[in-house]
C-alpha cells in the first residue's frame, strides 16, 4: 500500500511539473524519448572505435561518426587538421546558420586514454573506455539538437559544436591546438561542455593545470664523504629536500595541489619527458650525481599559479651545499573561475531540471574537477561544465556508463539550449 502511494505520488509530481513547460518544450521531451534507441546505438558505435589520442586514423573515425549524425541535424562540418609534427589528429567543428537568439558554444572531445574495451551492456549500464569520457557528453551534444530539430526549435538558431581531437593529451604548441576552439568562443556569447556529469552537479569552477620539471645536479664522490664541505649531501638528498619543502610549506591551501609524479636519480640517469619514462644507475658507495621529477601544478585561478610558482622556485634556490637545482614549468589549461556569470547559467539548468521534474543543481566543487578545454574559452565568456554522461572509473580499463540516466541528461540540455537562445 505503501510503495502504491509513493507511486501516485510520484505520478502527480511528474505530471505537476509537466505542466511548467511549453508545447514546444514538451515536443522536445517527448522527441528525446522517441530517439532513445537510436542514441544508444550511436553511444554503442563511437565506444567502438578506438580513439586514443595517439591514435589518429581512430580519432578521425569517431570524427566521421559523429559529423554525418551532424549533418543530417542540419549543421556545417569542418575538419581542422593539426600540424603533422604535432602528431594530433584535428578537430571537428560544425555550425547552424541561423541567425536569432545568442549563440551558443557546444563543447566536447572525440579522443580517449585509453583504447580497446568494447561495448558491453551490463543491465542499465555500459563499460567502455571513453564512454564516460566523453564520447557519452557528445552523444548528448547530438541528441539533444536533434530533439530541437525534431521539435521545430532548432530553426534559424545559433550553435557552434567544437569536438576537439586531443583533450586527453593536448597537441603543442597551445596557440595552434586551441586557436579554432578560442576563435570560436569569440564569436559565441555562452559556452556548455560536456565532460562527465558528478551526480547531480554541474561545474561553474574547474582548475587549471600546470607541468613542472625539476632537474638536480650535485658533485659525485665516495660515499664515505657524503655530508662533508667538500662532498655535500648528493642530488637525491637535494631533490628529496626540495619535494619535502614543496610538502611542508605550501600544502593546504584550497583549490591547491601539486604532484611529483615521476623521480629518477643516481650517478648517471637518462629521462624521455615525453615517454614519462627513465634509467638511473648508480652504485651504494657513489654520492649520486643527478636527480630529475616532474609533477603537476592545479590551481583554481591564475593568481595562485603565479603565487604558487614563484614560491616553488625560491624552495629550489636554497640548494644544499655542493648542488644547484633548477625548475621549469609549462601552463597547459588556464583555470575556470567561479564567475557570476557561471553561476547565471547553471541557475538556469537548475530551472530547467526542477521543470522537468528531476530535481536542484548544486554546483561541485572545483577541487574534484581536473582540467578542460572550457578553460580555454571561460576567460572570455560565460561557461558551465559537467553536462554530460554519468558513470564512473574514467580514465580506467573499468569505466562504466549510467545509461538510466542517459534520457534526464539529453532532455536537461535540450530544455536549456532552447530556452538559452530563445
Amino acid at each position: 500500500m505503501k510503495r502504491n502511494a509513493f507511486a501516485l505520488l510520484l505520478l502527480l509530481a511528474t505530471s505537476a511539473s509537466a505542466a511548467q513547460l511549453t508545447r514546444t518544450e514538451q515536443k522536445i521531451v517527448a522527441a528525446v524519448d522517441a530517439r532513445l534507441a537510436a542514441d544508444l546505438s550511436l553511444l554503442e558505435r563511437s565506444v567502438n572505435i578506438r580513439s586514443a589520442t595517439e591514435n589518429l586514423a581512430g580519432v578521425r573515425a569517431v570524427g566521421d561518426l559523429f559529423a554525418a549524425e551532424l549533418r543530417e541535424i542540419g549543421l556545417k562540418t569542418t575538419w581542422i587538421d593539426m600540424p603533422p609534427e604535432m602528431k594530433r589528429a584535428g578537430h571537428l567543428f560544425a555550425e547552424t546558420g541561423g541567425t536569432k537568439g545568442k549563440r551558443i558554444l557546444l563543447i566536447g572531445h572525440l579522443d580517449t586514454v585509453l583504447e580497446g574495451q568494447p561495448f558491453v551492456r551490463e543491465g542499465n549500464s555500459a563499460r567502455g573506455n571513453g564512454g564516460e569520457d566523453m564520447k557519452g557528453g557528445d552523444v548528448i551534444i547530438i541528441a539533444a539538437l536533434r530533439a530541437l530539430k525534431d521539435a521545430g526549435a532548432l530553426d534559424d538558431r545559433r550553435i557552434i559544436v567544437a569536438l576537439t581531437g586531443d583533450e586527453e593529451d593536448t597537441g603543442q604548441p597551445l596557440d595552434v591546438a586551441r586557436r579554432a576552439l578560442i576563435d570560436a568562443a569569440k564569436r559565441s556569447d555562452l559556452a556548455l561542455a560536456f565532460e562527465e556529469s558528478v551526480g547531480d552537479t554541474a561545474t561553474v569552477a574547474r582548475r587549471g593545470f600546470t607541468s613542472w620539471r625539476l632537474d638536480v645536479t650535485a658533485t659525485t664522490a665516495h660515499s664515505s664523504g657524503i655530508f662533508t664541505e667538500s662532498s655535500g649531501s648528493g642530488a637525491v638528498f637535494e631533490l628529496a629536500r626540495i619535494v619535502n619543502t614543496f610538502y611542508e610549506k605550501l600544502r593546504g591551501e584550497e583549490n591547491l595541489t601539486f604532484n611529483p609524479s615521476v623521480v629518477v636519480g643516481g650517478t648517471e640517469i637518462t629521462y624521455d619527458s615525453a615517454a614519462k619514462r627513465g634509467t638511473a644507475f648508480g652504485k651504494t658507495n657513489v654520492i649520486a650525481a643527478k636527480a630529475t621529477a616532474e609533477g603537476d601544478l592545479r590551481f583554481l585561478t591564475n593568481e595562485q599559479r603565479e603565487r604558487t610558482k614563484s614560491a616553488m622556485r625560491a624552495i629550489v634556490a636554497a640548494s644544499l651545499p655542493r648542488a644547484s637545482a633548477t625548475i621549469t614549468f609549462t601552463d597547459e589549461y588556464p583555470a575556470m573561475g567561479p564567475t557570476a556569470g557561471n553561476y547565471a547559467l547553471l541557475k538556469s539548468l537548475d530551472q530547467a531540471s526542477r521543470d522537468l521534474g528531476y530535481g536542484e543543481v548544486p554546483a561541485l566543487q572545483p577541487s574534484k574537477r581536473g582540467a578542460g578545454d572550457v578553460s580555454f574559452v571561460a576567460p572570455l565568456l560565460d561557461s558551465l561544465d559537467g553536462l554530460g554522461s554519468r558513470g564512473d572509473g574514467a580514465h580506467t580499463s573499468e569505466e562504466r556508463m549510467d545509461l538510466e540516466s542517459l534520457p534526464m541528461l539529453i532532455k536537461r540540455t535540450a530544455l536549456l539550449l532552447y530556452r538559452l537562445t530563445r
